[in-house]
């Protein structure tokens, strides 16, 4: 534990650098007000910060920039529920009051509206088919031994299942499994698919049997691999000098297996933020990785985020995740 003194002063560092780029000398953390100390007790506390694992000292400067472990703990005294600032609410309502239609569509424009708002790569992870709402549902006749049924998915998606249809289906009992269907499935997931079979009504219970069985045995209604959506790649590129760096960090962003368990591990964590060596990837050392979960249905069904380098303006990138996160999750459910 640091005491006020040193807190405010690794605080003040931390801020600076995150400003600046540039390592951080005594006479610029002095200017604070809050730091009413003379610069050689600020040095020393410095010295004393670096011995601790806090800062570092970049070759011959004189100035000290932050560790991992420094960032750590600036980040964590963070006010989390911070707000997005008036210009970046204003963007997201815009977006979100046009965003319709398909499903990749909008998660594709969502991750491009992450970038521009925290000029880092942003990262939407779709959710996985069985997580998909289902909007409505229609049993029609095609002839006397099939009918058709269709379900209208929240990607926009239509799924469609041909059915064998016996010779006590009559249009009356078409009718009633149509009632059954949207009162038991409409608003749910394609996971939540098994129906509740009447047993006093053989005739609708065959034929609703029929649809539970053509939609969980339909490839769509079972888990695939997650989509995954990266925005602002040449935005992130500006933000480191090595050119070695770049096509590491670039690298990992075209490996959508490799970004899903980036973001799956951070959100299992305690925090929402993974810095530097956090994200347990060695070619990601000099990056951060800021992560929320979205929900449709009050069920977490995928994760967005935004990977910059740790020299990242945490309080903005956690504000714009929070709030494209939570009005994702309230569009998807809205269908």
């Amino acid at each position: 534990m640091l005491d006020e003194r040193k807190s405010a002063i690794l605080k003040r560092v931390v801020a600076e650098h995150i400003e600046t780029g540039q390592p951080v000398g005594s006479s610029h953390v002095v200017r604070d007000s809050a730091i009413d100390v003379s610069p050689a007790t600020v040095r020393a506390d410095m010295a004393t910060l670096e011995r601790e694992g806090y800062l570092t000292h970049p070759h011959t400067s004189a100035g000290r920039i932050p560790t991992d472990l420094g960032y750590r703990f600036f980040v964590d005294q963070l006010d989390e529920t911070s707000a997005l600032d008036r210009d970046g609410a204003q963007r997201v309502d815009q977006f979100f009051a046009r965003a319709h239609g398909e499903l990749e569509r909008m998660l594709k424009d969502t991750s491009q509206l992450l970038a521009s708002l925290t000029d880092y790569a942003a990262v939407v992870v779709a959710p996985a088919h069985e997580a998909l709402t289902v909007c409505s549902l229609l049993v029609t006749r095609l002839n006397d031994q099939s009918g058709l049924l269709l379900v209208v998915l929240s990607n926009g998606a239509i799924d469609k299942h041909t059915l064998e249809l016996g010779p006590s289906v009559t249009d009356d009992v078409i009718d009633r499994a149509n009632a059954v269907l949207r009162e038991q499935l409409v608003g749910g997931t394609l996971g939540q698919i098994p129906i509740r079979l009447p047993s006093n009504d053989p005739e609708l219970a065959v034929l609703l049997a029929v649809c539970a069985d053509a939609m969980a045995g339909n490839p769509i209604a079972r888990a695939e691999p997650n989509e995954v959506y990266v925005g602002g790649t040449a935005r992130m590129a500006e933000q480191f000098e090595a050119v070695n760096t770049v096509r590491e960090v670039l690298s990992i962003l075209e490996q959508s297996l490799v970004v899903v368990s980036l973001l799956s591990d951070a959100l299992t964590r305690e925090h929402s933020v993974a810095i530097g060596g956090e994200t347990g990837v060695a070619s990601l050392a000099e990056c951060s990785l800021v992560v929320a979960p979205y929900e449709v249905g009050n069920e977490v069904v995928g994760a967005i985020g935004v990977l910059g380098p740790t020299r990242m303006n945490y309080a903005h990138a956690l504000a714009a995740v929070a709030v494209v996160s939570q009005r994702l999750g309230r569009q998807l459910s809205a269908g």
